[in-house]
């Protein structure tokens, strides 16, 4: 039975809902509407000019409409009388096709068709830096190695406790909270769900982080590579997938090598095969690549790969099998859509399952040290020009997503690739001036 927003909000003190939709750059949309409304946007939607975001309409389309999700209301735990509600673009009454949320949906459904919830947990990384972006916000953090730094951790106290206190609240069973690999990062984990509930938890989580860094006067960023010589901001995924009911999880075999059973070895497969296709999806910006093909850190390593290896427990490869059952996807950074990132890890797998796609070998090796002995392994995409002609010659994967979606996301992105190459950067003049 659906929800009533209107008595949810007479029960929760609610005054005000932020209906929200993302677009396909990753950007939060959303509207104001005071409680009093909300039954008529709870069925009929807000309206929107869509061309002001990025979607690929014109300023011509009709206006489009955010349709609530009932299921997917939060009360804001730091501001009590505003709940937050995700929402799927319509427009002259059907689906949007190209809206990330709507993408996501068509396949949960199509798994469901053939017996299977795939289940997903994402550890977002990020950082905490000044109001104006150009330096971490801890001037004391300055450790060479600083993961897990237990001073640095204590000295944002605030500001991740808040999180974490309104992730408890919340219901989503968080589990840890660290300093990540580089100067001012963090990340913050909590129990894995059902595909489309951890997008909508991810992309709540991200508007979490960003309002209550800036209540305490700094600034959150989930860029993948904000500054030089420093770890980036990964997003990886675990991944399992369960039969119709969620209690079986499929992918369990501890008979075979890794626990991985051969559905899941397949999944894996389909990884593998539509790897540099995913990279357009999973590794979205320009600055995407300044992460996944990064030389070494002042840490020593970047924890980001740069080939499309599988492994078991080993942190250096794309894709490693920590335990029986599931496997953690590594390629995502902090800039992925959060809907996107769980729609092409289901297209992906799905391939896979159907082609009984063979991962192929498993490496043990270090790749940082070692991958240049691999030599039967294809490199990911050097940038996001690459990564984009890899997901335009991969018609079944453009196929699984949908062909409105893709046509849209390639010509937006490639747009975007295009305003960057129009830049004149220092860098220019300083190789070429005395040419």
């Amino acid at each position: 039975m659906t929800l009533d927003l209107s008595n949810y909000a007479a029960e929760n003190g609610i005054k005000y809902f932020m209906i929200s939709y993302t677009d396909l750059f990753g950007g939060q949309r959303a509207k104001l509407v005071p409680a009093e409304a909300i039954a008529d946007m709870q069925k009929d939607g807000a309206g929107f000019a869509g061309f002001a975001t990025w979607l690929d309409l014109t300023p011509a389309h009709p206006d489009l409409f955010a349709i609530p999700d009932a299921a997917s209301v939060i009360q804001l735990p730091w501001k009590k009388d505003v709940a937050w509600v995700a929402a799927d673009c319509a427009m002259d009454d059907k689906p949007v096709d190209q809206a990330p949320r709507v993408v996501l949906k068509k396949l949960v459904a199509e798994a469901a068709r053939e017996g299977l919830r795939v289940k997903t947990g994402v550890e977002p990384e990020f950082f905490l830096i000044a109001p104006d972006g150009s330096v971490i916000s801890d001037s004391f953090d300055t450790a060479e190695k600083p993961c897990y730094d237990q001073q640095a951790l204590l000295r944002r106290y605030d500001v991740i406790a808040e999180i974490c206190d309104c992730m408890l609240a919340l219901g989503w069973k968080p589990y840890q909270n660290d300093h990540e690999d580089a100067n001012g990062q963090f990340e913050m984990n909590w129990e894995y769900d059902d595909a489309l509930k951890t997008a909508d938890k991810h992309s709540f989580f991200k508007f979490m982080v960003k309002s209550v860094a800036e209540k305490h006067g700094l600034r959150a960023t989930f860029m993948p590579k904000p500054f030089k010589g420093l770890t980036g901001n990964g997003c990886h995924a675990h991944i399992s997938v369960w039969d119709a009911e969620g209690r079986t999880n499929v992918f369990s075999d501890r008979s075979m090598p890794f626990g991985l059973s051969e559905r899941g070895r397949n999944f894996l497969g389909g990884i593998m095969k539509h790897a540099s296709a995913l990279a357009a999806i999973t590794n979205p910006t320009v600055n995407s690549y300044k992460r996944i093909n990064a030389p070494r850190t002042v840490s020593g390593a970047t924890w980001a790969p740069n080939t499309v290896t599988w492994t078991g427990n080993n942190r250096t490869h794309m894709v490693r099998v920590p335990g029986p059952g599931r496997f953690e996807l590594r390629l995502p950074d902090g800039a992925v859509n959060p809907y996107l990132l769980q729609a092409i890890i289901i297209a992906a797998g799905l391939s896979g399952i159907r082609s009984k796609a063979d991962p192929g070998r498993h490496h043990d090796i270090d790749m940082y040290r070692d991958g240049h002995t691999v030599t039967d392994a294809p490199k990911l995409p050097l940038n996001l020009l690459d990564a984009l002609r890899a997901y335009e010659e991969d018609e079944e994967l453009r196929a699984a997503l949908g062909t409105e979606f893709s046509a849209a996301y390639v010509k937006l992105k490639t747009g975007e690739w295009n305003a960057y190459c129009a830049q004149f950067t220092e860098w220019e003049r300083q190789t070429t001036l005395d040419i």
